[in-house]
């Protein structure tokens, strides 16, 4: 079946990583990547968000640790100097942006002293070569940052974010023959509107290119007008769905990529959350401990919660990268929120070691036993 030559998300990039900034080949199918800002994030899915597609975070029961997802996906997109595209109606975009985390300068630092000539001697076709590789320091994929410090306004200010709220996605204006809700329509109408005057479409010529992150806060949620689907025979309305599949086919054509957060534990149905899943490419869901007896089980004292994944691409490939394992827990300290392998302790309690010994001192004395009546055997010992 052949490919159009538009679609980004189904053909090899043939532009240069180093040409976009903040952008790497995959090593599995060479789509081109994006950063999370959470480096352990992107090393279980794959090397990070491939370029085009749709990315949903299903929220955990207080959104504490989505919302953390969120800032850093923006806080990456600034600091690769990006365009961001951010909405939501439950909060403030523009309090989003002044909570951002503030990067780790750690660059490495070019000392000017240099040893003497005579302490050491080296091979004089080397004697030419550089004595620095600067160019490694350039081609970074994603960054860390500290979440006790903020990130500098002046840098932010200088950022291209676009900020979409409820004055924007509140319209009155009447439509005829209204195939999803209101606010869905004005919000893909903004996002096509920035696709096409920042000319991140792949139909637009242009020398320079870049990167669109969007960011959709809280979707589907009871603001933008959800009901929860209590059950499947209820009647529901499929906006949300069709939302979706738009958004899906607007960023296949462009260097955009979009990060979701949705409460899906509002949605009692079980099939309707399998159908938002199918619309989407990557899918993982955040699982917290907070205000749940795993809060008090001392196993699971070092982690915040459990991290499942639900989905992920399969883009210029059959099948999908599978991480080593999909036992993944996610932790947050007072500096940094990381993604780990679950290791939990061995179950061995005191009550369980003490009936493992009484069964082998059973076990020795019936054997004893044995040993010592069998002198009326013939094979006396």
């Amino acid at each position: 079946m052949a490919v159009s030559s538009g679609i980004t998300s189904f053909r090899k990039s043939r532009m240069k990583s180093n040409e976009i900034p903040g952008t790497k080949p995959s090593l599995y199918n060479n789509q081109l990547l994006i950063s999370t800002g959470i480096p352990s994030l992107d090393l279980v899915i794959g090397g990070g968000i491939a370029v085009g597609t749709v990315m949903l975070v299903e929220e955990d029961l207080f959104a504490t640790y989505a919302n953390l997802v969120v800032n850093y996906f923006v806080s990456e997109g600034i600091v690769c100097e990006q365009s961001v595209l951010a909405a939501s109606l439950d909060l403030d975009m523009k309090q989003l942006t002044q909570e951002l985390p503030a990067p780790i300068s750690d660059e490495p630092q070019l000392t000017t002293s240099q040893p003497d000539s005579d302490s050491m001697k080296i091979a004089w076709r080397y004697e030419a070569q550089p004595k620095v590789q600067s160019s490694a320091a350039n081609t970074r994929f994603g960054h860390y940052y500290d979440l006790t410090k903020t990130m500098d306004g002046s840098q932010v200010e200088s950022a291209d974010i676009t900020t979409i709220g409820e004055e924007e996605l509140d319209t009155q204006a009447p439509r005829q023959n209204q195939l999803m809700k209101s606010k869905y329509c004005e919000l893909l109408r903004h996002i096509k509107l920035k696709l096409d005057t920042g000319q991140f479409s792949t139909a637009c010529k242009s020398d320079k290119r870049n990167i669109l992150r969007i960011v959709l806060r809280s979707l589907g949620s009871p603001l933008w007008g959800e009901c929860g689907v209590a059950s499947p025979q209820d009647q529901y309305d499929p906006s949300l769905l069709k939302f979706l599949l738009v958004l899906r086919s607007l960023l296949r054509s462009a260097y955009a990529t979009c990060l979701i957060t949705m409460p899906s534990h509002l949605f009692q149905d079980p099939a309707f959350i399998e159908r938002v899943e199918k619309m989407c490419d990557t899918v993982i869901q955040l699982e917290s401990f907070a205000g749940s007896d795993r809060e008090k089980n001392p196993a699971f004292k070092e982690y915040s919660g459990l991290l499942h994944i639900r989905q992920l691409p399969r883009l210029n490939s059959l099948v999908s990268h599978m991480p080593d394992t999909l036992d993944l827990a996610y932790k947050l300290r007072r500096k940094k929120f990381t993604v780990e392998k679950l290791h939990l302790p061995p179950e061995l309690s005191e009550s369980a070691s003490r009936s493992q010994e009484d069964v082998f001192i059973q076990n020795k004395s019936s054997n004893r036993s044995s040993c010592s009546s069998s002198g009326t055997s013939k094979f006396d010992f």
